[in-house]
């Protein structure tokens, strides 16, 4: 009997009622290369396994299952009895997505030529790879029935055209956010399994960063299954959680988990007995489509992580941040909050608020900033400046003084007129004498570019700069200035203004550091009572947040969804405006000379060549 009509007879044979966990039980087989534990597979070692692996089988209505799960507890191995039992018991087009191609043919190498060769009932499906025309290459196996396609998230080309029936996408947390510019890798991947009405779609990872993981938005979607496990004592159930684990002072050979409902401490000579009798339960409503299981590496079994070497992990980890993103990542399968994040909020900010006069310069301030964030242009509704007044102090002690809107195209110069008000103003300082602003940053990067050049040319001897942000980590809080000497008409200018790069990551971790200080003294950020808790949250509307661009991870800020960022812009212009105040001082020496001047009782921030206002103004209109 030919080759084609051996297939096609297979395929018109009905499916046996095998789950995929029967399945493996039944014929898988684990390599010594690729385990420590060689030999047949027992899915009763990893009974949390079982539900996970059955949701994947051809009679079950799930079409996707999602598995945020620790490292060392199955999950791989679980992802490899569905690709065994695709191509021995339901064949059909299957798509494997690695996080970038290379990452593709490692797992092809190490993995899938142990999985076929060591399983009997595979290798009969697929050629060996040194056979001519067998189908079975690094990126292609192909098998009665079907095939298996392996390709990375970092390939476009990879992610489209075939349909497949099957869809596994293995640590989806470390898939590039867009390929080639044509999306999300893994809704490419999805849409090829659109055309079967029998799909089946797998995701796993461990997670990263809360908000921005892709498996816990996934789980999030979910049904959001836990594993309960009955207590040894009382026999409630509980899923276990890491606070629950207890342990002597820095002896992780005594780590017992405590029960949440008798309080009484077992050891873990009870894992084994306990996750014989776990189950799975639902803790969200579902449109039954998608199953999401969560599993820490508490539920590893016996001889695989103990509860003794998650504690030593813990404590070597615990005063290390990356250390412990990584154990609670990989070993507790939950997100990072990073700790930015998690310990700055916009309430805690308005709670110590302070008595001190808004416009007024408080004792302890030495000079003045002023930061300005350009919105819109071009006559949009939400044309403005943003603009915030702060007060700096020994070892960057610092008081907001003002923060105002100045609404207005900044297009048009009238808007450049009202904050003329705010860069000429003297404010007063109580402990006598007044300050008047002596670095202006003015953000360069929107649509007003040409007239905030335009407006820095004019007012450089008031101390007013251009800025220009960079997003780089490492960049300098300012750097060294660049000329440009075209104006708005897109005339050659002799004097050209100059714009200063302003490295913004730089400055937000430092200043979101800052925050978190609860006493006054150095480095402390004070604000007026006046303050209102709209500008609290638009300061703390971003956070630092982990990415991955091409493939690689990068760390950045991000704004969260539809909120506004002016007051932390205005803020971090303002900073970079008393560094660059560092630049014309002696840093060492800086805040004595400033303590001079205003004993002194010089308003002025130097002895600048000024003009009157008036001519400043007269300029600034006639040029624009």
């Amino acid at each position: 009997m030919s080759t084609w009509r051996t297939a096609f007879l297979e395929g018109l044979r009905p499916e046996q009622a095998l789950t995929v966990s029967e399945w493996a039980d039944k014929h898988r087989r684990l390599s010594s290369k690729a385990s420590a534990e060689p030999g047949p597979w027992r899915t009763n070692r990893t009974p949390y396994l079982r539900e996970p692996m059955d949701c994947l089988s051809s009679n079950s209505s799930v079409q996707r299952v999602v598995m945020m799960f620790a490292a060392q507890t199955g999950k791989t191995e679980s992802g490899s009895n569905w690709l065994g039992y695709v191509i021995a018991h339901a064949p059909g087009p299957m798509l494997l997505v690695q996080p970038t191609v290379e990452m593709a043919k490692r797992l092809s190498k190490q993995r899938l030529e142990s999985l076929i060769t060591e399983t009997p009932v595979l290798a009969e499906k697929i050629a060996p790879a040194r056979a001519r025309d067998s189908g079975n290459t690094m990126f292609s196996k192909e098998f009665p029935g079907g095939m298996m396609l392996l390709t990375g998230a970092n390939s476009a080309t990879g992610l489209r055209s075939t349909p497949c029936r099957y869809i596994f996408c293995d640590e989806v947390d470390a898939f590039p956010l867009d390929v080639d510019g044509e999306g999300d890798p893994v809704s490419l991947a999805e849409k090829r399994a659109t055309t079967f009405a029998r799909r089946k779609i797998l995701l796993t990872s461990t997670p990263t960063v809360k908000d921005f993981s892709r498996i816990e938005a996934e789980f999030q979607r979910s049904d959001q299954r836990r594993f309960y496990v009955p207590c040894p004592s009382c026999g409630e159930m509980q899923w276990l959680k890491w606070p629950q684990l207890k342990w002597d002072k820095n002896d992780p050979a005594t780590a017992a988990y405590e029960c949440e409902h008798c309080h009484e401490r077992f050891a873990e000579i009870h894992k084994p007995a306990m996750l014989r009798k776990g189950e799975w339960r639902a803790t969200a409503p579902s449109d039954g489509k998608t199953a999401g299981f969560q599993l820490s590496g508490l539920y590893s079994p016996l001889g695989w992580l103990s509860w003794a070497d998650m504690v030593d992990d813990f404590l070597r980890a615990k005063a290390d941040a990356p250390m412990l993103k990584s154990f609670v990542n990989t070993r507790l399968a939950e997100t990072w909050e990073e700790d930015f994040a998690s310990k700055v909020s916009a309430n805690a900010l308005l709670q110590r608020c302070e008595p001190y006069g808004q416009g007024r310069l408080p004792d302890g301030a030495l000079a003045v900033t002023i930061g300005v964030d350009v919105q819109g242009g071009g006559g949009s509704a939400g044309d403005r400046l943003a603009v915030s007044v702060w007060a700096w102090g020994r070892d960057e002690e610092g008081w907001l003084i003002d923060h105002q809107e100045i609404a207005g195209d900044p297009c048009q110069a009238e808007v450049w007129k009202q904050l003329d008000v705010l860069v000429l103003h003297e404010w007063e300082h109580a402990g006598g004498g007044k300050l008047r602003a002596d670095v202006v940053c003015v953000d360069s990067g929107g649509h007003a570019t040409a007239e905030v050049y335009q407006y820095a040319r004019e007012r450089q001897a008031q101390g007013v700069i251009a800025i220009k942000g960079q997003s780089q980590r490492g960049k300098p809080p300012i750097g060294k200035p660049s000329k440009v000497d075209i104006n708005a008409q897109g005339r050659t200018l002799k004097r050209g203004a100059m714009v200063f790069p302003v490295g913004g990551d730089t400055i937000k971790t430092t200043l979101f550091g800052r925050l978190k200080h609860n006493e006054p003294g150095a480095g402390y950020l004070h604000f007026h009572a006046q303050t209102g808790g709209e500008y609290f949250e638009q300061l703390t509307a971003e956070k630092q947040a982990l990415r991955y661009v091409k493939g690689f991870p990068v760390r950045e800020w991000v704004k969260k969804p539809s909120a506004r960022n002016e007051a932390l812009d205005c803020l971090v212009y303002a900073y970079a405006a008393l560094n660059r105040l560092y630049q014309r001082y002696d840093r060492r020496t800086i805040w004595d000379q400033l303590e001079k001047r205003l004993q002194n009782g010089d308003a002025e921030p130097r002895k600048p060549r000024l003009r009157s206002e008036k001519a400043a103004a007269s300029a600034f209109v006639r040029n624009w």
